[in-house]
């Protein structure tokens, strides 16, 4: 089994030497305090950094020498976020350039060239999780035409490069693929399976209040693959009408993320695009879940929760093949105060926890 992995996203690097610092500052803290040999990361670069090293040989191989010093391997990329992901307002513009956009094609072999640098020559694969596509609104069948010729592109590429590279679409609430379901209808007869695939993110599952083992059977039943698993966990609000639940959510209803909702009643599940249109718009008749990471280890206190029962029963519906794992909190810095830790703290006993998780799966 490959190595969990921590997303590093949450770290707010914008060039390579800001990557080699957070090295320094928490991956290399996190895998002491964990008392292991390796520690796995998830690695997020953003454009200019991945463009500027995959025309640089010398710098991967400086990269690979640096990640090998700290006893690091990376076996999964995050290309989801294009760049700024630790601006002051990202919301909408993470899903920026979409899929239709030369530019997401060109991040996404820069990364794949990286990638293939860094893999520790005993894996059978490296990963790349990417969006889905782009935001639901503006797309067109224009958009969607010209989305499935830069895939092919892109597939090219990938089976081009000197190592095993996949890519992981990820399925995220409000976007053109919002579900599993979304994901696997686009792709399916589309994509090619050996180098396509999907990223679960148990967060995005948990927030569709999709049925895990159901959405893990859809996608193999397609001919289509896991590639990547995004351990991770959203906000539960068992009832959004409890002016204590309302009182809570308002801490963690704060401007830089997009944290969609979704409301659970008579069979019907209801959108707000972020936590705020929620609580103005959504009527509280039933559940509801937000797209907000939590820690998986701290799930915040009565009479909010969170959804790491979702996360534990798609981790059992895996099926054996090899699965990259990338616990991917990302929201620790917007977190309320009082659920606030220290970083190089809270990463590593949410991998024990996650481990924890896997190990049982």
């Amino acid at each position: 089994m490959t190595p969990l992995s921590y997303c590093t996203n949450v770290h707010p690097a914008q060039d390579l030497p800001g990557v080699l610092a957070q090295l320094d500052e928490f991956a290399l803290p996190v895998r002491e305090r964990l008392g292991a040999d390796r520690l796995g990361l998830g690695l997020w670069l953003a454009a200019g950094v991945a463009s500027a090293l995959a025309d640089d040989p010398a710098g991967r191989k400086r990269l690979r020498a640096e990640l090998d010093a700290r006893g690091l391997e990376v076996v999964t990329l995050n290309a989801f976020p294009y760049g700024g992901f630790h601006d002051r307002v990202v919301k909408h513009q993470v899903y920026r350039p979409r899929w239709t956009e030369r530019a997401r094609a060109e991040y996404t072999l820069d990364c794949a060239t990286v990638l293939s640098g860094l893999l520790p020559g005993d894996v059978e694969y490296g990963s790349i999780s990417t969006l889905p596509l782009g935001w639901r609104e503006p797309w067109t069948p224009g958009d969607d035409a010209a989305a499935a010729r830069l895939l092919d592109e892109v597939t090219a590429g990938l089976r081009a490069q000197d190592r095993t590279i996949r890519l992981a679409v990820e399925p995220e609430p409000g976007c053109v693929l919002d579900t599993v379901h979304d994901a696997v209808t686009w792709l399916a007869g589309r994509a090619d399976p050996a180098h396509v695939g999907l990223c679960l993110d148990t967060c995005h599952l948990a927030v569709s209040f999709a049925d895990p083992a159901g959405a893990v059977a859809e996608i193999t039943a397609a001919g289509l693959d896991v590639v990547k698993v995004q351990l991770s966990a959203a906000l539960h609000v068992p009832d959004p009408r409890d002016p204590a639940a309302r009182e809570a959510l308002d801490a963690f209803d704060e401007p830089r993320y997009l944290h969609q909702t979704r409301e659970l009643a008579g069979g019907t599940v209801r959108a707000a695009d972020d936590l705020g249109e929620a609580l103005t718009d959504l009527p509280g008749e039933g559940p509801w879940r937000v797209h907000f990471h939590v820690p998986l280890h701290a799930r915040p206190a009565a009479p909010l929760s969170s959804t790491t029962g979702v996360l534990a029963a798609a981790l059992a519906a895996l099926p054996d093949r090899a699965v990259h794992r990338e616990v991917e909190t990302y929201t620790w810095t917007v977190l309320p105060q009082a659920h606030r830790q220290d970083l190089v703290g809270g990463i590593a006993a949410e991998l024990t926890f996650a481990a924890g998780l896997v190990e049982q799966a």
